[in-house]
């Protein structure tokens, strides 16, 4: 019997791909999905549980969802995903509503614990096998625009920092192969989309374990036709080579964009995290980013708070992010996380200077963004469509340093007609901290 499915997915892109999976199965299977959970016989809630944050948005949506069961049609709520992975015995206890738990390494299993879950007298829950990977690209209902798609290429992390528990909800790293990567690429290219985002826990370690190599995966993706933007997510900076770089300048396809998550820069904390580089070593790495690739965008994310972070320690951190002049940064607080090794260090940070510290850290950001998208008024840059904004009048899009969902805008006036997914040329006439305004040229 197939049933009316309705989904909310939280988290990261890596949550997303496998959300759109389990849909593009439920669909193959006969099922239908709605998008008003009011609607939905079955409500998936695909949960994140990186950070206490995240763990806690997802209990209010899985929570939200239940509430469904009286006010809608709801029959059955299963819950996938990183909570549902790491802390499955919890949400059975805590929240009887749930009918069926499904983790991080089954989520192609969803059709089947459905229909356990409406034929069995005990909740089914299908967890543990965080280290499995389909041996094939599976379909996928996309829930990106459909000009632009992640492409998940490995799972897992072998990298252990201190502070992240992604190892123990993921597994260990995985490459899917080259070419059913690019098989993948190519029916996304089939679809419509113009713009892949490659991503994986550490996109720069693709492919160690099945002998292959990011370079290598590249070079075969530029030439499927179709695709136009190649973005790839999560670098790590001790893995960047020359090799890497060399292949991003050689081809038009790959976006000169580097997201790099440093997480600190003070050695001492850098150690006590367990990150595998140095101040030092992340600088030299810049510098040869920006000598090879001039017009590179390099995004980064910024850990403060972390357990052992003194004043002159968060004092290094912000010298070290004058210098190197980021042009996108995201900052966290430190989310002591249980069963990871920094949750044990004694000597943990305040929650009001955690706070403290990342207001002041975004400020210090605030004012260096400002001054490098001013630097780009009169400049003229590609920039892929993505819609029209009522109260200004203008379109507005991405460029070539803008990754869905996470950096800015550029806003842009035409008399031409345009439609989403378009790629075209604007000229910037204006610069705020964060989006760009130009006209069409």
């Amino acid at each position: 019997m197939t049933y009316k499915i309705g989904l909310v997915s939280l988290g990261c892109a890596k949550n997303q791909t496998d959300a759109e999976t389990m849909l593009a199965l439920l669909l193959d299977d006969g099922f239908s999905i709605v998008s008003n959970p009011a609607e939905a016989e079955v409500i998936i809630v695909n949960t994140c549980g990186f950070i206490d944050s995240a763990k806690q948005e997802s209990i209010e949506a899985i929570l939200e969802m239940a509430q469904y069961k009286d006010a809608g049609s709801c029959r059955k709520l299963i819950v996938t995903g990183c909570l549902a992975e790491r802390y499955s015995n919890e949400i059975l206890i805590d929240i009887p509503e749930v009918d069926a738990v499904l983790g991080t390494g089954d989520y192609d299993k969803i059709a089947g614990i459905i229909e356990r879950s409406f034929t069995e007298d005990e909740v089914p829950v299908i967890c543990g096998h965080i280290d499995l990977t389909p041996e094939c690209a599976l379909p996928r209902l996309l829930l990106t625009p459909p000009y632009t798609a992640y492409l998940k290429i490995a799972d897992g992390c072998d990298n252990n920092c201190t502070y992240c528990a992604i190892p123990k909800i993921r597994g260990h790293y995985r490459s899917r192969a080259v070419q059913d990567i690019v098989n993948e690429a190519e029916e996304l290219a089939a679809r419509g989309v113009k713009e892949l985002i490659l991503i994986a826990q550490d996109t720069t370690r693709y492919g160690k374990d099945i002998g292959a190599s990011l370079p290598e995966l590249l070079d075969e993706l530029v030439k499927v036709d179709g695709i136009r933007w190649i973005r790839i997510h999560y670098y790590y900076s001790e893995a960047i080579t020359e090799e890497l770089i060399d292949t991003m300048a050689k081809h038009d396809k790959i976006c000169n964009y580097i997201d790099m998550p440093v997480q600190h820069a003070d050695d001492y904390i850098l150690r006590r995290m367990a990150r595998r580089t140095s101040r030092s070593e992340m600088e030299e790495k810049i510098a040869y980013i920006r000598q090879k690739l001039p017009d590179c965008y390099i995004r980064t994310s910024i850990i403060v708070g972390f357990p052992g972070e003194t004043e002159e320690h968060f004092r290094n951190l912000c010298d070290f992010v004058k210098r190197m002049r980021f042009d996108r940064m995201g900052v966290f607080t430190y989310s002591q996380e249980e069963g990871t090794p920094a949750a044990s260090f004694p000597d943990q940070v305040e929650d009001e200077i955690k706070e403290e510290r990342l207001d002041r850290l975004m400020s210090l950001q605030q004012g260096i963004s400002l001054e490098l998208n001013k630097n780009r008024i009169g400049k003229t840059l590609e920039v892929l469509v993505e819609g029209y904004d009522e109260d200004s009048y203008l379109f507005y899009g991405r460029g070539r340093g803008d990754s869905i969902d996470v950096d800015g805008k550029i806003y842009f006036g035409t008399e031409d007609e345009v439609q989403t997914g378009d790629i075209i040329r604007v000229r910037i006439l204006d610069a705020s901290e964060y989006d760009l305004t130009g006209e069409r040229v």
